[in-house]
């Protein structure tokens, strides 16, 4: 290993589908993320399904959040237009910071691939209590492209020129906490 090389450092995830009709066995869009989760060296810690309602969202979330293990949450699904798509009205006020260029570097990705039909989600991410939160649409290729074309990369320490990973110890110092002990810690 080349002295320079910056070792890997493993981030711990949870995943949250967010589906009024999805099960376990058939959850596709969670079992790619959990599948890519692992694939990449990283810790799964926890992985449920909630009803696309606000409250049994945030109440998952404030839960993970909560947790000292879990450094990052994924969800998927709930950020489409209709009437019961609202992960972004149930995660937005938990971020103490929001992450715009989230939502463009998506759409960025996934343009190529479905045109302009990308504008129909409303992909969002922030973060909270030293947590990363990232919202992606609920179908396995806007996954698949949220983790190959952006987390991948964002979540991975050894990513140059700069990646979330060596920020997570800092994320709370405004607020002194214990929480983030990765990287730089």
């Amino acid at each position: 290993m080349d002295t320079n090389e910056k070792p890997f450092v493993p981030v711990t995830f949870a995943v949250l589908t967010v589906s009024d009709t999805r099960v376990a066995n058939d959850d596709k869009s969670g079992t790619v993320l959990a599948e890519r989760i692992a694939a990449a060296g990283h810790r799964l810690a926890d992985r449920a399904i909630v009803k696309d309602e606000v409250r049994a969202i945030r109440a998952k979330l404030r839960t993970w959040i909560k947790d000292q293990k879990i450094d990052a949450i994924i969800t998927t699904g709930g950020t489409g237009f209709t009437g019961r798509d609202v992960t972004p009205e149930a995660v937005e006020p938990l971020f103490e910071k929001r992450m715009d260029g989230f939502s463009t570097a998506f759409h960025m990705v996934s343009f190529p691939k479905i045109g302009t039909s990308t504008i129909q989600t409303r992909a969002t991410a922030g973060t909270a209590h030293s947590t990363f939160i990232f919202c992606v649409p609920g179908s396995p290729g806007a996954c698949k492209d949220a983790w190959d074309g952006i987390l991948v990369h964002q979540l991975d320490y050894r990513y140059r020129p700069c990646n979330f990973v060596e920020i997570l110890p800092r994320l709370d110092e405004h607020l002194r906490r214990e929480k983030a002990k990765g990287a730089t810690a």
